[in-house]
C-alpha cells in the first residue's frame, strides 16, 4: 500500500483556497501517485493557528461546507484531514477519516498544548478516546501533533488495535526542532512498538514558520522516509506487510541543520508574510551595517532583487564607507538603492525645537530624531509603492531597548527579531560562503558596529560587547536564570544586573515592535509575556526569611 503525506503550505482563514489545494492533492495522490490514502496536516482546512477566528460562527459553517466537499472527493482513495469540529457547542481539534464519499471516523486531539506559542486550551476541548480505522486490512491509529509527544497516547492506540500510527502536525520551527521531534518519535515507537507516519505543515504564518520535514519512522524509531524541509512536498511511503510486521520505505531528503536551517526559516518567514498579506515587495533602510546587510540578503533571497528596494539615509555622522558599502551590496543583489540624506529634515527639526529645548544640552534626543527622520522616509516610500518596510533590528537590541520607537523600529515585519547579534554575524558569514562573490561586503562584517548617530559612536559605548551580552541575555531571557545564577557562570554581577535592568524596563518598546520570525522557544511576543507595568525585578535581593 502507498500512503502520501501531503506537506502543504496553507494559509490561515483561506478555507476556500485551502480546500482547493486539498482537492487538487487528493486527485494527484490518487491518479498520479497511485496512493491508497493521503493525509494532510493538523487543521489543514483552516490553516494553523486560526486563533480567535474559531469564535466566529460563520467560520465553522465554512469549515463544515469544506469538509463535505473533501468527503465527496474521497472516491477511490481514503483521506485523513485536520479541521476544527463543532458539536453541541463544544469545539475539538479533530482529524476526519474520509472514504467512499463520506466521513467514516473522527479522531479528537487528546493532548492540547498550552505553552510557548500554543494556546489550544483557549479554544478546544480535549478528546478522550483513541481512533483506529481499517485501510485494506491495516489498522491505522490516528493522532494529532502533541499526542505523539506523550507516549501514552501511542500505547492507548496500540491497545485499541492499531498497528501503525498516523500523526497530523502543525509543528512550528525552532532551532534544533528536528532533533527534538525525532527523539519524541523514538520514545513513542519504543513505548508502543509501532511505526509512525508524521505529516507536518510547511510555510510562514505571522511570526511562526512551519518547516515541514514530514517523516516515516519504523517501530525502532529509524527514519525510513523523509520529506524536504521548508518546501512543499508529497512524501509517498510504501508499506509492505511481512512476517515481521509492516515495512516502510520511501525517499529520504537530506536533513537541513545548523545555520542553513535558520537562514531557510528566515527566508520562508519573510516570503510568506509578504506574499500571504499581498504586499508588492519590501523596502528597508540600508545603513552599511551588518543588520541591514543581512536583512537585505534575506529579503532578496525570499522575493527576488526586483521586488526589494533599499534606501541609504546618511546623516552628518555617516561614514562614506557606509554609503559605499550599501550601494555595493544593492548592486551585487540586483535591487534598487536610493540615497536620501536626512540632513535637511534633521536640521529643520532641530530648528523648530530650539525654543522648546533652550538651555538643555544635546543628548540621545537628537540621536532619536535622526532615526525618526529615517522612519518617515521609509514609511512614505512604503505608502507610495505598496512595499512593506522591513525593520532591521536584532534580538540583542530589542532585549535591552537599543532601538528607537517610531524610528528604526518603524515597519511592518522584523526578520531578525529573534536573532541575537552574534548569530547575525554567523549568518552573514555563512551566506557569503554560499557563492563565489560575497553578497555582503566583507568590511561590513569586520568593522565595529555603530548606529552612527553621533561622532565616532560605537555600540560598545552603550552596551557590553556582544560576545558577553548575548550569553547573558540567553540565560536571562530564554532560561529565566537570576542575575546571581548568571554571575556564577562567570559573568560580572554588576554587568548582569545592568543588562537585566535594561531588559526589564524596555518591555513597553517590545510591545510596539513589528512581528518577526520566531527561531527560539522564547521569542519576544508570543513566547515571552511579561507585564509592561511591573515593580518586580530579578536583580533586587530576595528578602531574608
Amino acid at each position: 500500500m502507498k500512503i502520501v503525506l501531503a506537506q502543504l503550505n496553507l494559509c490561515v482563514g483561506d478555507i476556500a483556497g485551502n480546500t482547493a489545494r486539498i482537492l487538487e492533492t487528493i486527485a494527484r495522490a490518487r491518479d498520479v501517485d497511485g496512493a491508497r490514502l493521503v493525509a494532510f496536516p493538523e487543521l489543514a482546512v483552516t490553516g494553523y493557528p486560526p486563533e480567535d477566528l474559531l469564535f466566529r460562527p460563520g467560520f465553522h459553517e465554512r469549515v463544515e461546507h469544506s469538509l463535505r466537499q473533501i468527503a465527496a472527493a474521497a472516491q477511490g482513495i481514503a483521506v485523513v484531514v485536520g479541521h476544527p469540529e463543532r458539536e453541541d457547542g463544544v469545539l475539538y481539534n479533530s482529524a476526519s477519516f474520509l472514504e467512499h464519499g463520506s466521513v467514516r471516523a473522527v479522531y479528537r486531539k487528546q493532548r492540547l498544548p498550552n505553552y510557548e506559542v500554543f494556546d489550544e486550551k483557549r479554544y478546544f476541548t480535549a478528546g478522550v478516546m483513541p481512533c483506529v480505522v481499517d485501510v485494506d486490512g491495516m489498522a491505522l491509529g490516528l493522532s494529532i501533533c502533541e499526542d505523539i509527544w506523550d507516549a501514552t497516547t501511542a500505547v492507548a492506540a496500540r491497545a485499541a488495535g492499531a498497528e501503525i500510527l498516523l500523526n497530523l502536525n502543525a509543528s512550528p520551527y525552532s532551532t534544533n526542532k528536528r532533533a527534538a521531534r525525532l527523539k519524541a518519535l523514538a520514545t513513542a515507537t519504543a513505548a508502543a512498538a509501532l511505526p509512525v507516519l508524521y505529516v507536518n505543515l510547511v510555510g510562514g504564518q505571522d511570526e511562526l514558520v512551519f518547516d515541514g520535514g514530514s517523516l516515516a519512522v519504523d517501530g525502532a524509531g529509524r527514519v525510513m522516509a523523509a520529506a524536504s524541509e521548508f518546501d512543499e512536498a508529497l512524501l509517498a511511503v510504501d508499506i509492505t506487510r511481512t512476517g515481521g510486521g509492516l515495512v516502510l520505505a520511501g525517499p529520504q531528503a537530506p536533513a537541513i541543520t545548523g545555520l542553513e536551517s535558520i537562514y531557510r526559516a528566515l527566508v520562508l518567514g519573510v516570503r510568506d508574510y509578504i506574499g500571504k498579506n499581498h504586499f508588492k515587495g519590501a523596502v528597508l533602510g540600508l545603513s552599511g551595517g551588518i543588520d541591514s546587510a543581512l536583512t537585505l540578503a534575506i529579503a532578496v533571497d525570499a522575493l527576488g532583487g526586483e521586488n526589494v528596494a533599499a534606501i541609504s539615509m546618511p546623516s552628518r555622522y555617516t561614514a562614506q564607507m557606509s554609503i559605499d558599502d550599501a550601494l555595493e551590496q544593492a548592486r551585487a543583489q540586483g535591487c534598487e538603492c536610493h540615497v536620501v540624506g536626512i540632513e535637511a529634515p534633521f536640521t529643520a527639526f532641530n530648528d523648530i525645537l530650539a525654543p522648546v529645548f533652550a538651555g538643555r544640552d544635546a543628548d540621545v534626543t537628537e540621536e532619536n530624531i535622526q532615526a525618526r527622520c529615517r522612519g518617515i522616509i521609509l514609511m512614505a516610500y512604503s505608502n507610495k509603492t505598496g512595499r512593506i518596510v522591513l525593520t532591521t533590528g536584532n534580538k540583542s537590541e530589542m532585549a535591552v531597548g537599543y532601538a528607537t520607537l517610531y524610528g528604526d523600529m518603524a515597519g511592518g515585519f522584523a526578520p531578525l527579531k529573534d536573532c541575537p547579534k552574534t548569530l547575525v554575524y554567523e549568518l552573514s558569514v555563512w551566506r557569503n560562503a554560499q557563492q563565489a562573490a560575497p553578497v555582503i561586503p566583507p568590511r561590513v562584517i569586520e568593522r565595529p558596529p555603530s548606529a552612527e548617530l553621533r561622532p565616532d559612536q560605537k555600540d560598545s559605548d552603550s552596551l557590553p560587547p556582544y560576545d558577553i551580552l548575548d550569553p547573558i541575555l540567553e540565560r536571562y531571557v530564554e532560561l529565566d536564570q537570576t542575575p546571581q545564577q548568571i554571575a556564577a557562570a562567570g559573568f560580572a554581577l554588576d554587568t548582569v544586573k545592568r543588562v537585566a535592568r535594561m531588559v526589564d524596563r524596555n518591555e513597553y518598546k517590545r510591545r510596539q515592535a513589528a512581528p518577526g520570525v520566531r527561531l527560539t522557544t522564547r521569542a519576544f511576543g508570543r513566547d515571552r509575556r511579561f507585564p509592561i507595568t511591573s515593580r518586580y525585578h530579578e536583580q533586587d535581593p530576595v528578602p531574608d526569611a
